[in-house]
């Protein structure tokens, strides 16, 4: 880790602190809009957290209709998930500051999501309905102190829609459109979206219930001429019930089935071999369940959030060596119980302490292998504090740890250092971190036929320093983070090639990467808004692939009237390094990916105040010609149209 930066970074903030409090009696307040964040799993202000937390809120969902959730979060400075812009069929990967799948904690709803019997124990965003979310919210950098496991590059909290206040209320949605390459322009209707959400409140009981499907088709998931349509279908069941008992108590029951089925073509092995493949298919189903008591008291709040999930998934693929079809099933259950209470010692001082169990097997059955749940199995029981002062004369400070307890690697302690200032009269915050992460090692890492017992977990470390200002009364903002990670341990596949026996290995070595991100908003007035990030990340080569290297996203939203509004979208994604196996030669083979550039528009019109709207899009304007992964297609110009009715 670069001490230098540190230092300085740790230097900066404590001295603005004391130049700034001898003189904080006599200046005027001019407090930032308060937000909430989720660096304390508490409300908090804007300006008293030591992070900048993106927020990807309802209004922001609501100008990029007909847009996935995966593109969404492509949008935020620091995130990049591959594959959002490919067939929807083709699985998609999460990098935000240079990290990868593994390194990224995804919660819904306060509770950890995944699948335990995957490599990385990642958690599908093609699950995920984007018309369920309320918001998201994407904290970077080290949070295991409060998020555990996988949590080294950032977490990602997302919420679902939540209950009326009204007895009965809801919504209808629809949503048609085209799916081509930029080498095709078929008018036919490949893409199908729908759903109805029903929710409300009645007395002290509180309900939401929802449904929706996803169909699409149109393209191969493969790169090539004349290959076969891939396909991919989703439906989503989501039922909340809330009881609030008394003002102090309140309790949370959800349960929800997912399921997605899709046709996928084989990896890439070179520019003289295809790739097209009409027998590979696959499905997974989801289940999950979950109670959330809370409990507020005069000194604080208590909260218990829990879940159970089982995960199946089928994948059959074809092998030219048997000329047949050979079926893989994985199946996976997790339960996880976090225990954590808010208590406030004074207006400065408050403490979460908590703690975090959970439960993960797996099986896996194919014609090679039998991994039984009996075998493949582990649990975690971490407990963690995390202390906040909050000085009434502009400086914070968020310190915490956790004490990691794994049943097969042993033990494990990560912590956090945060202290930031906010300058009320300039609002303008500085703020600096030093954190600590960890990454278990999957199931199938330490049980599969490749597994390795002796794995220990992956570590990683960040240091960041940032500031965020307002400006122009508000209505401008700005924010600068730096960060430095450095990551030891890291997980590997090793063949031996002697042998060629191979299994999961932890590389020698540390590794770091390193960045920028940075963010503009603007209000123009009431109906002009804009806003842009550019985000720099330099990774050493061995985590060097599917990284860009520059990054810029831009967007702009005009209100025409009261019913009807415009929005338009910006991105551009550097060149990045890709990899493939090239079957001809029996070896790996580098290669380099070309930069792209993606202009996104939509029109969105309220035909009925807050009964009935529509929208247009067209996505990938320029029919821009690119590849997110060496082999595979990408979406070209398309258009979707869709409505909403509410009632």
């Amino acid at each position: 880790m670069n001490t230098k930066f540190i230092k300085m970074s740790m230097c900066a903030v404590l001295l603005s602190s004391i130049a700034y409090a001898q003189e904080q009696d006599s200046l005027k307040i001019n407090q930032l809009n308060e937000v909430v964040v989720s660096d304390t799993k508490f409300a908090q202000s804007k300006e008293k957290s030591g992070k900048i937390i993106e927020k990807i809120t309802a209004e922001d969902l609501a100008k990029k209709p007909g847009q996935s959730v995966a593109t969404v979060l492509s949008q935020v400075a620091g995130v990049e998930i591959n594959g959002n812009q490919s067939a929807n069929s083709k699985n998609q990967g999460i990098y935000i500051r240079g990290g990868r799948n593994r390194q990224v904690a995804i919660y819904i709803d306060g509770v950890p999501v995944n699948d335990p019997s995957s490599i990385n124990s990642e958690y599908d965003l093609r699950l995920l309905n984007v018309d369920m979310v309320e918001s998201i919210e994407i904290l970077k950098g080290a949070s295991s102190t409060l998020y555990g496991s996988g949590a080294a590059t950032g977490v990602i909290n997302i919420t679902l829609k939540k209950s009326n206040k009204s007895a009965l209320s809801g919504n209808a949605f629809f949503s048609l459109g085209t799916q081509n390459t930029s080498e095709e322009s078929k008018t036919t209707v490949q893409d199908f979206n729908q759903g109805f959400l029903v929710n409300g409140t009645l007395g002290k009981i509180n309900y939401l219930t929802s449904l929706s499907s996803t169909e699409t088709k149109g393209f191969s998931e493969a790169f090539g001429a004349d290959y076969e349509e891939d396909t991919f279908s989703r439906v989503n069941v989501l039922q909340k019930v809330g009881v609030k008992v008394s003002d102090k108590l309140s309790l949370d029951f959800f349960g929800n089935y997912d399921k997605i089925k899709n046709t996928f073509d084989s990896p890439y092995a070179g520019p003289t071999l295809s790739n097209d493949d009409i027998y590979n298919n696959g499905s997974s189903e989801q289940f999950r369940v979950g109670f959330s008591p809370k409990y507020k008291y005069n000194k604080g709040e208590l909260v218990l959030n829990t879940s159970a999930s089982t995960l199946d998934r089928e994948i059959n693929i074809f092998s030219s060596w048997s000329n047949s079809v050979d079926n893989y099933s994985y199946s996976s259950r997790s339960v996880n119980a976090d225990l954590f209470n808010k208590y406030t010692f004074s207006s400065q001082i408050y403490a979460i302490v908590g703690v975090q169990a959970q439960y993960f097997d797996m099986t896996q059955v194919d014609a090679y292998t039998n991994i039984e749940k009996e075998t493949a199995k582990f649990n975690l029981l971490d407990p963690y504090v995390t202390l906040v002062y909050n000085s009434g004369v502009g400086f914070n400070l968020n310190i915490g740890a956790r004490f990691n307890t794994h049943s097969e690697y042993g033990d494990k302690i990560v912590y956090n250092y945060n202290p930031s200032f906010y300058f009320e009269n300039l609002g303008l915050k500085v703020f600096t971190s030093y954190s600590t992460a960890y990454i278990t090692p999957s199931l199938y890492q330490l049980f599969s036929a490749y597994g390795n017992l002796d794995l220990k977990p992956e570590e990683n470390i960040t240091a960041e320093f940032g500031f965020e200002k307002s400006l122009i009364n508000k209505n401008l903002m700005i924010n600068v983070v730096g960060f430095h990670r450095d990551e030891t341990n890291a997980f590997g596949f090793y063949t031996n090639p002697i042998t060629w026996v191979s299994n999961y290995i932890n590389i020698d070595g540390t590794y770091n990467a390193k960045g920028v991100e940075t963010s503009i908003m603007y209000n123009f007035n009431d109906k002009l808004t804009a806003n842009a990030n550019y985000t720099f990340t330099e990774v050493e080569k061995p985590l060097n692939r599917l990284i860009a290297k520059h990054k810029v996203n831009a967007a702009v939203d005009y209100m025409l009237s009261e019913k009807a509004s415009f929005g338009l979208q910006y991105q551009f994604v550097d060149k990045r390094e890709d990899a493939f196996y090239n079957s001809l030669i029996f070896a790996n083979e580098n290669i380099s990916l070309a930069a792209y550039q993606l202009v996104h528009a939509n029109f969105r019109l309220n035909v009925i105040k807050n009964r009935l709207s529509l929208f247009g899009a067209v996505n990938n304007i320029l029919n821009e010609e690119f590849q997110e992964n060496i082999g595979y297609a990408t979406k070209g110009r398309n258009y979707k149209l869709g409505l909403n009715f509410q009632f």
